[in-house]
């Protein structure tokens, strides 16, 4: 376990660049098994799950060498082997390797998937599209077990009853090489998933449509890397640099965005006050005025991001005037960072799975907990703004999500540190996101 230590109500200014995307690497990795020839990745966030991934991959004789932010990845002397349970449970996002195993082998054994305690989310839409290309899933102690038969996976037409993120990747990823066509119907328009379609058509994929809500795959038998991958930038890293820039920023620029993928999020703290001028891969956040409050309602996208819903809400909680509303459709009952807010002072309420933000005049330092992701990076920004020392218990949490997040900090002004709880056991908790 880790502790974050923050000593808050320092101004912050200067100068950030945003790393690749936590969400589209957590599945471009796993996807990386397809390739019958080295992979390389740029861009790669320097995060905790990464380091996890590549620790499954040693579990197959996969060969990996992380340098900087590029990670090259040698499939070549692969092994189909079980995935263990203790690990996979610690990394909700290893449920990846179902769809790339099946997609490489025809089978994939992989310890049931753990998550970070947001509710329920089922992978009952990545089972049915498996089930629909062919293969046969069992679960047994625990381990789900998918096999393709005989003559391997054919082409489907797959309708979600939802626009998963998860359940799309995982299909498109099993299917690349499945005979024939395969359609995903509803599918998720998130930019992950462009990101995603591009790596697998940059090895010989043939994928269309990737980024509506139809998706057409033509299977090819083989995958081979050619040219290296730029992962996209973080967008979830971006908005949270953005609400830190408002909520305590004398004057932020944040590097290494595509603004397109933050259009609902900027909507909305800009309707609070927020000023902010954009370039061409660059936002230049201004010391904020007045703010008003708003109401925040998640979605897929491009709705307003469920993994933006965290970071917005102490920037809400900065607000002068009004009541502030944040309703999670998509996870309703991720609300355990407000009993974490509220020892910091934060006036905010949940009713009914609807948070209430009410003007906050001052945070006081506190010790709290971050459950998850993106719990962790609220109470990181209320721990930046809080009079007095704020420690945040599990704050292993956060670096599994935040590239670098302690030196980008630091070059900001801010005056913050991690070190290992004294109280804890050396063991990663199981947790998170999409």
């Amino acid at each position: 376990m880790k502790q974050m230590i923050i000593h808050g109500g320092k101004p912050l200014q200067g100068d950030v660049w945003i790393g690749g995307a936590k969400n589209s690497t957590v599945a471009l990795i796993p996807a990386s098994i397809l390739s019958r020839t080295t992979v390389t990745l740029e861009g790669v966030p320097r995060i905790a799950d990464v380091d996890n991934l590549m620790d499954l991959l040693a579990e197959m004789d996969v060969h990996c060498d992380f340098k900087e932010t590029t990670l090259k990845i040698d499939p070549k002397d692969i092994r189909m082997s079980p995935l263990p349970a203790g690990k996979i449970k610690s990394l909700r996002a290893s449920y990846y390797f179902m769809g790339a195993l099946l997609g490489r082998f025809g089978k994939a054994i992989v310890g049931f998937p753990g998550g970070d305690d947001i509710g329920p989310r089922p992978i009952d839409q990545h089972i049915k599209g498996f089930e629909a290309l062919g293969a046969c899933v069992k679960n047994e102690d625990d381990q789900i077990i998918i096999t393709a038969p005989e003559d391997g996976l054919h082409g489907a037409k797959i309708h979600l009853k939802m626009p998963s993120v998860g359940a799309t990747m995982n299909i498109i990823m099993a299917s690349v090489t499945a005979k024939g066509q395969t359609i995903i119907e509803n599918a998720a328009k998130e930019p992950e998933i462009i990101d995603l379609a591009t790596f697998l058509n940059n090895m010989g994929a043939v994928i269309r449509g990737a980024g509506t809500d139809t998706i057409r795959i033509e299977g090819v038998e083989e995958l081979r890397a050619q040219i290296p991958h730029t992962i996209i930038p973080d967008r979830i890293e971006a908005g949270t640099y953005i609400s830190i820039a408002a909520c305590i920023g004398n004057g932020i620029r944040i590097h290494n965005i595509i603004e397109e993928h933050l259009d609902s999020y900027l909507a909305k703290v800009e309707e609070m006050g927020v000023v902010i001028d954009a370039d061409e891969d660059s936002l230049f956040v201004y010391p904020a005025g007045d703010l008003k409050m708003v109401q925040v309602r998640t979605d897929v996208y491009p709705g307003f991001a469920t993994d933006l819903q965290q970071p917005i809400t102490p920037l809400l909680l900065t607000a002068k005037t009004g009541e502030g509303v944040v309703i999670d459709n998509i996870y309703p009952k991720r609300i355990g960072h407000i009993a974490e807010l509220q020892k910091m002072g934060a006036n905010i309420q949940v009713q009914d799975n609807i948070i209430m933000a009410h003007p906050t005049a001052e945070f006081h330092g506190a010790e709290v907990t971050a459950g998850e992701i993106r719990a962790g990076a609220c109470l990181m920004i209320a721990g930046l703004m809080a009079d007095g020392t704020t420690i945040i218990d599990k704050a292993g949490n956060i670096l599994r999500g935040y590239d670098r997040i302690e030196q980008k900090l630091r070059k900001l002004g801010a005056d913050v540190s991690f070190k290992d709880d004294p109280d804890e056991p050396g063991i990663m908790d199981p947790v998170e996101d999409n």
